[in-house]
């Protein structure tokens, strides 16, 4: 059974960093592409970014020289680093796991239908 567990999440100012962290049971990080996806308040799920089993990253143009995704197989577990961040930065950020190695990005940011697995979310909130 896959169980993808976000943690990370908190209250951070304007310009502030925070890494995400999603970790993985019954599922291998290094050989699937996994995402990371957001929903703010009244607005639509958008993706982040992606890494794939080749280690490549692909980011939605909001995302891009701001966040960085990274993977530590050893650990399962795969990070969301986020700098700079901003007030429309402020969501419910969420981890997902795809079942092949490569990664469907459009613009950059991955396709939420690609994803079968998903984790429950942890809450970034960012003040002005």
């Amino acid at each position: 059974q896959v169980r993808l567990v976000e943690s990370g999440g908190g209250s951070v100012q304007s310009g502030g960093s925070l890494r995400l962290s999603c970790a993985a049971s019954g599922y291998d990080v290094s050989s699937n592409c996994m995402g990371w996806f957001r929903r703010a308040p009244g607005k639509e799920r958008e993706g982040v970014g992606v890494i794939d089993s080749t280690g490549t990253t692909n980011y939605a143009d909001f995302a891009k020289g701001r966040f960085t995704i990274s993977r530590d197989n050893a650990r399962s577990t795969v990070y969301l680093q986020m700098d700079s961040l901003k007030p429309e930065d402020e969501a419910m950020y969420y981890c997902a796991a795809a079942r092949r190695g490569g990664c469907t990005v459009v613009n950059g940011a991955p396709i939420a239908s690609d994803f079968p697995y998903w984790g429950q979310g942890t809450q970034v909130t960012v003040s002005s």
